[in-house]
């Protein structure tokens, strides 16, 4: 299979080409059925795939569809590397068996959301829900200015959205609108008040398969954020500097993608809290873990919000006319994927190059 044929027009398309993949290479598979049907009825699923033997000390964890709509570039990546004989057997000759979790959330991946069906953000959601949730004040002042009745909003309500980005700017706003919320639940960005199917699914795979392992490492496959075709490396751990060294050690600390950080202010994130990644430590608390959250851009962050906002708004307005909704999911779609060769194979080199630099670093002696 060539590098555009591993990408899928559909949810339902990009998990049989998953399967059909992992199958032909003899992986263990499991699948998580989700409680609810996809878009066209088709069952819906976490579809786990270990390349390896489950009792290997060294782990890689490549996992696609965290916000639901980015597993169309997520699971190509996976595709692909299921069909790179190369790659795996360079994988294997290191001793590192590699676990694919194909859709973190296939409900999202499916109906063409960001958020899960219970309108959550996963990688908002991994919180300690027995404490006090964080406050988002800059979120509140917006939400009702985010989403408003009508759509395309208003004369009125857009001169308010440009005044309020020209008052504090574009990353104090993208901060706002995209650092999670716990109060709105209808609302962008929300981080649940509880377990999403998803993150419990998640822990358990991570039990099922991390428990045994001394070193695991993880890329988690994001777009949205960036130039469009650049795969930022994102350091997917703990504040530890110990940890992002290491990342940095791996993944490379200079030239057109170096590992940046939420932390110091490097990455073109927000600063985040409830992040997915924290149920390593919580799940595996054996291992030493070293991750990245592999960002592809897309198109401009004035394009993706308010592709966002259009989107949550058709959620709350199931009945608007056929052709907006179909133009609004259109728009989301566009906003983190980039449907064109070239597009595809920057989005290909760069996650096998990433691939092989977590192999080589879990290989490496300490």
């Amino acid at each position: 299979m060539n590098t555009i044929e591993s990408f899928s027009p559909s949810y339902a398309s990009a998990r049989a080409k998953f399967l059909q993949a992992a199958s032909a290479v003899g992986a263990r598979v499991e699948s998580h059925v989700h409680p609810l049907p996809g878009r066209d009825g088709e069952t819906l699923a976490m579809d786990v795939a270990l390349d390896g033997s489950p009792d290997a000390d060294r782990l890689l964890i490549v996992s696609s569809a965290c916000h639901g709509a980015e597993g169309y570039c997520g699971s190509g990546v996976q595709v692909h590397a299921l069909h790179d004989a190369a790659w795996r057997a360079q994988a294997a000759a290191q001793g590192v068996a590699v676990l694919y979790i194909h859709a973190l959330n296939p409900y999202g991946f499916s109906h063409i959301r960001r958020v899960t069906h219970e309108n959550v953000d996963i990688n908002r959601n991994f919180q300690d829900f027995s404490q006090a949730l964080p406050a988002n004040p800059a979120y509140a002042e917006l939400h009702a200015l985010l989403l408003p009745e009508v759509w395309p909003p208003s004369a009125e309500n857009q001169a308010a959205v440009d005044a309020h980005i020209a008052r504090v700017g574009m990353k104090a706003f993208q901060a706002a609108v995209t650092s999670g919320q716990h109060e709105f639940a209808q609302g962008l960005f929300f981080g649940g008040t509880e377990p999403t199917w998803s993150n419990r699914t998640l822990r358990q795979v991570l039990r099922d398969h991390g428990s045994r392992a001394s070193r695991i490492a993880w890329i988690d496959l994001h777009t949205g954020l960036g130039p469009s075709g650049v795969g930022e490396r994102i350091c997917a751990c703990r504040d530890d500097p110990v940890a992002l060294a290491r990342a940095r050690a791996w993944w490379g600390s200079e030239g057109a993608t170096p590992v940046t950080s939420i932390y110091d202010g490097t990455s073109t994130s927000a600063l985040l809290t409830g992040l997915m990644w924290n149920a390593i430590y919580e799940e595996c608390p054996q291992a030493e873990y070293t991750g990245i959250a592999l960002e592809y851009g897309t198109v401009p962050m004035e394009r993706v919000i308010p592709a966002l906002r259009a989107e949550q708004w058709l959620t709350l307005h199931p009945r608007a006319p056929q052709e907006q909704a179909r133009r609004i999911k259109q728009e989301l779609l566009d906003a983190f994927f980039t449907d064109t060769d070239a597009w595809k194979t920057q989005i290909v080199d760069q996650a096998s190059a990433a691939l092989l630099q977590a192999v080589q670093g879990l290989a490496a002696r300490r």
